[in-house]
Order: structure tokens, then sequence, then C-alpha cells
């Protein structure tokens, strides 16, 4: 079963940035859809950005270019490179990864950015 593991998740000041890291037990991860969602307390789970097998992205409106996914198939692992975070980012952020086979989802990493 593929196991994925988020990391680099904390406590922040607005403005500042983190680098979250998703590490995927996934014997054909070059060839699978990664992604990161969030959700925070009381609302719905949100995608924030996608990153297919080829490298295409996709990245939610709310973003506004702060936010940058990308992988490293040698390490197994996709990113989100969050910068100039602000207080509405805060939620549990949740790695994804989907192919024909199906999806998997991470326990989640807590970001919590204050004013």
């Amino acid at each position: 079963q593929v196991q994925l593991m988020e990391s680099g998740g904390g406590s922040v000041q607005a403005g500042e940035s983190l680098r979250l890291s998703c590490a995927a037990s996934d014997h054909i991860f070059s060839f699978v859809s990664m992604g990161w969602y969030r959700q925070a307390p009381g609302k719905q789970r949100e995608s924030v950005a996608t990153i297919t097998s080829s490298g295409s992205t996709t990245y939610a409106d709310f973003v506004k270019g702060r936010f940058t996914i990308s992988r490293d198939n040698a390490r197994n692992t996709v990113f989100l490179q969050m910068d100039n975070l602000a207080p509405e980012d805060t939620a549990v952020y949740i790695c994804n990864r989907r192919s024909l086979r199906g999806a998997y989802w991470g326990q989640g990493t807590q970001v919590t950015v204050s004013s």
C-alpha cells in the first residue's frame, strides 16, 4: 500500500515562508499525479495545487502566485513552497496521490500563520 508522509509544517508569522514535503513509498511515483489540499477547522477541504506525472501544474486562484508545487522523482517527493503566508492560509495541509489504481492521502501537516 502507498504511504504518504508530510513534513515541514509549523507556525510562522504572516509574510514568512514554509516548504512542505511529502515523501511517498511508491514504486510508480513518476507515473502518478500528486497534489496538495488543505482543510481549515469548520471548512471543507480544498485543492491547493496539483502536479501531473509530466510536470504540469495547476493552482487554486487563492494561491495568487505565492505557492509553488514541484516534484523530485528521484526522491519520490513532492514539495509545496509557500511564500508570503497569510493567516487565512492556516490549515492542515494534506498530500494526495492519484493513479488509475486509486487515490491515497497523507495524514496532514499543520500550518499556522499568525498576524
